[in-house]
């Protein structure tokens, strides 16, 4: 059977025409998405914002274990350098040399002519394939480029070590039977493309590219761009519903996990619109636009108690050199310290308490036909106290039950899981912050019980809150 791979280009475009509109953790949350989704390949823009960027293709890099991770370089030798220092770290690192293909798009956007368009090419895959064997060149706008001036530039990359080479419709201008003819010839005249992968780039400006997209299948692409979002490519579901459909008929197989694909895609669907209120899960309260994100080990005591600050906590001298020393044994072994990883360091090494509430039991029952249940026995000055709530969930249900223990609400100002290690005995992370008086307070908690560590975390953070206001 022949396998259809499928190259996500979310990040990618998201990244080059709103890369403001996100912050760092949200695009290092919908990475892991896909790499749960098991696509082919995670595509990445081209870098513009020096350092800032650098660290987020080394995030992403160190998320990313499955699919390849093709980061877009620049025009020069020097972007293509830099570009592979941002993503070397990956499982299966990639480089995408993009070129403009049609003379329109070469005058527009870089001002060459086409011999000097054939040079550069040939110039940055062989620079490219220097760093590394997977390197893909997609020729944009290919649909309307001279056909002599396309195969010059196809040749130039495959002679340069191309392992994929992507054909682009960039206008969006092709009918199905068109685009099945187009990749068809474009093949049959040039020497050495059966011999790499060949991809389809779609344009969807008259809503057809995913019926172009199973031509080009058809007529010999291995690999199509698809996104989770409606990015004007075929969406990564309607290609799924294709291959769901006639795949098995037409001898075609893929390795995306489909059955998770539509919860994946209204998440990330919700994530990604412009206007969305500050509620969203994945945000940190700290935009890589207007703030630091993320530290490195050369930043000092004072740019790290910054960063703390823009969280929302107001701790001691004392709690924030204790955070710094924290900092520099993570930061010595790693490019960078995240601001998740700072909260994590903060709720371990912050304001450690006497423990005035201790867990003594907990019981939580839920299920798709009855509503969760939390029954939850905690010691206070040597006296046990129990507390029975319902919630929309069990974790909701457990903190309710907590509130009614200790007769007060608190405000939860953030909330975040996450496992430690794999396997069906994985440990799992939570992180809880609770705001209190204006200040902000944060507990940790880990048990292979996700919902023990959550309330775990939840009376570490009260503790810190008694403890203050005793």
């Amino acid at each position: 059977m022949k396998t259809v791979k499928v190259y996500d280009i979310t990040l990618r475009e998201i990244g080059r025409s709103r890369a403001s509109a996100l912050s760092f953790k949200e695009r290092v949350e919908i990475a892991r998405t896909l790499d749960r989704l098991q696509v082919d390949a995670v595509e990445l823009p081209a870098l513009k914002d020096g350092k800032a960027d650098v660290l987020s293709n080394k995030t992403i890099a160190s998320v990313v274990a499955g699919p390849r991770l093709s980061a877009a370089v620049g025009l020069t030798p020097e972007s293509v350098d830099q570009t592979w220092e941002s993503v070397k770290g990956a499982s299966r690192p990639a480089l995408h040399v993009m070129i403009p293909a049609s003379a329109v798009q070469m005058e527009y956007l870089c001002h060459k002519k086409a011999p000097a368009m054939v040079e550069l090419t040939r110039e940055l895959v062989a620079r490219a394939r220097y760093h590394t064997e997977r390197v893909e060149f997609s020729a944009l706008d290919a649909t309307r480029a001279e056909p002599a001036m396309l195969r010059q530039l196809l040749s130039a990359a495959l002679e340069a070590g191309a392992d994929t080479v992507t054909l682009c419709d960039t206008a969006g201008i092709m009918t199905p039977d068109e685009c099945g003819r187009f990749i068809r010839e474009t093949a049959e005249n040039v020497p050495g493309l059966e011999k790499v992968r060949l991809g389809v780039e779609l344009g969807n400006a008259m809503h057809m590219a995913a019926a172009c997209a199973a031509a080009a299948i058809d007529a010999g692409a291995a690999v199509v761009k698809t996104a989770i979002t409606d990015l004007d490519v075929p969406t990564t579901e309607d290609l799924a519903a294709y291959l769901s459909a006639r795949g098995e008929s037409k001898g075609l197989r893929w390795d995306l996990r489909a059955t998770e694909l539509s919860r994946a895609a209204a998440q990330l669907n919700w994530l990604l619109q412009t206007e969305r209120s500050s509620g969203s899960p994945f945000d940190s309260g700290v935009s890589d636009g207007a703030g630091v994100v993320c530290l490195t080990a050369g930043d000092d005591a004072g740019e790290v108690v910054k960063v703390v600050r823009r969280l929302g906590y107001d701790l001691s001298e004392e709690d924030n050199a204790r955070i710094y020393e924290a900092f520099q044994r993570i930061a010595a072994s790693k490019h960078f310290v995240s601001t998740r990883e700072l909260d994590a360091i903060i709720a371990t090494t912050a304001m450690q308490v006497p423990a005035a509430y201790r867990i003594a039991s907990y019981v939580i029952t839920c299920g798709s036909t009855v509503s969760a249940m939390a029954h939850l026995a905690l010691e206070h000055n040597g006296q046990r106290q129990q507390g029975m709530a319902a919630g929309d969930g069990p974790i909701d249900a457990a903190f309710l039950a907590i509130e009614q223990i200790i007769g007060h609400h608190y405000e939860l100002a953030d909330f975040q899981i996450q496992t430690v290690t794999e396997g069906r005995e994985a440990m799992g992370s939570a992180l809880v912050k609770l705001r209190s008086g204006g200040k902000l307070y944060s507990g940790s908690g880990i048990s292979t019980d996700i919902i023990g560590a959550c309330i775990r975390a939840y009376i570490s953070a009260l503790n810190k809150i008694v403890y203050e206001e005793a």
